[in-house]
């Protein structure tokens, strides 16, 4: 192991660890409630990357697989009379429901390009919520309510938030290891060139698809959670068209296509929308600001902040010097410097 590699595996320990502590440090349920959108958030832009990130293709449209996750778990608690911790079983339903709509969507949907991908995401976007609004076992407008849990006040968000994180390490994980291997390098190949990608043997569509199932199970599954925390989901929350903005804020802001940017962009925006909303009274003056902070991160930052930081680091270590070396046989190396021309 480099000495890098053992510097971003302790920074990762570290990280682990004061998650793992924030709610044992942080015992506010104030507090705790950030934390718990943070996580929440964190898995579902590492899902979304997974997708969109590594392939290019940008869905506006995941609000689709959190909200069916949602009402999934819901209408299987109320019609099993599912309650208590029990509830939580229910979860990997979401990310099946999740996982079976992404199916045909996706066949639909990626048959086309990038740009009427997006269009086509919005439209099967206003569908499902439409839907939700007007389905009889949706209850409509007035949506569903979850079980009721008999926790203790004081402590009450500490299971869901270590729920929440251990979805969101998964999430990351999973992104991690989809980008190291031979399938993420088909998705990477499919982002820069598709057309190039196909002629090398790329199943472009069955790699696609494989990715746009995947992200779309793991946000099915974080829908379901979501539903438990707040204790209800309705056809504007469940399929709340702000939604996919903040999770493509989050992953353009941290870092697009990297493993680590949307987990440090889902870490920043949602605690600071979340604290803004608090803050003013203005209920759209959040949604004003953190759209000009994606305005800002894309006319200065269009990588994101991570490459962008990297890159810079490198130019401090550098100091002008080219950041690998000249061989011994090439022009650079062979040409002699000022001082020896001045010597001769």
């Amino acid at each position: 192991m480099t000495r890098a590699q053992g510097l971003r595996a302790a920074g990762v320990v570290a990280v682990l660890a004061a998650a793992v502590a924030f709610p044992q440090v942080f015992t506010n349920p104030a507090v705790t409630n950030y934390g718990v959108f943070a996580m929440i958030f964190v898995a579902v832009a590492s899902a979304w990357n997974t997708f969109s990130g590594f392939s290019g293709y940008i869905s506006l449209g995941h609000a689709v697989f959190f909200g069916s996750g949602a009402y999934a778990v819901g209408i299987a608690a109320r019609g099993w009379h599912v309650g208590g911790d029990g509830v939580f079983g229910l979860m990997p339903l979401g990310a099946v429901v999740g996982a079976l709509i992404a199916v045909p969507f996706g066949l639909v949907a990626l048959r086309v390009r990038r740009h009427t991908f997006i269009v086509i995401t919005i439209a099967m976007f206003f569908i499902f919520q439409l839907m939700a609004f007007n389905f009889s076992f949706t209850q409509g407008s007035s949506g569903l309510d979850a079980p009721f849990l008999s926790w203790n006040t004081q402590t009450f968000n500490n299971p869901f938030y270590y729920i929440a994180l251990a979805c969101a390490v998964g999430a990351t994980a999973l992104a991690w290891l989809v980008r190291r291997s031979r399938f993420g390098l088909q998705l990477r190949a499919i982002r820069d060139d598709e057309d190039r990608a196909r002629g090398l043997g790329v199943h472009a569509m069955r790699v696609k698809l494989s990715a746009f199932v995947l992200s779309a199970a793991i946000t099915g599954l974080v829908g379901g959670l979501w539903f438990y925390y707040i204790a209800q989901v309705e056809p504007q929350t469940g399929f709340d068209p702000l939604f996919d903005l903040f999770v493509v804020l989050m992953a353009f802001f941290g870092g697009l296509g990297t493993v680590s940017g949307p987990v440090l962009g889902a870490l920043i925006i949602e605690p600071g929308q979340l604290y803004l909303t608090t803050v003013f009274t203005n209920a759209y003056l959040s949604e004003i600001l953190l759209g000009a902070l994606f305005l800002a991160v894309v006319l200065f930052m269009p990588r994101g902040v991570i490459p962008t930081s990297a890159e810079w680091i490198t130019r401090l270590r550098t100091r002008g010097r080219p950041a690998v070396a000249p061989g011994p046989g090439s022009a650079a190396a062979a040409a002699p410097s000022p001082a020896e021309g001045a010597k001769t």
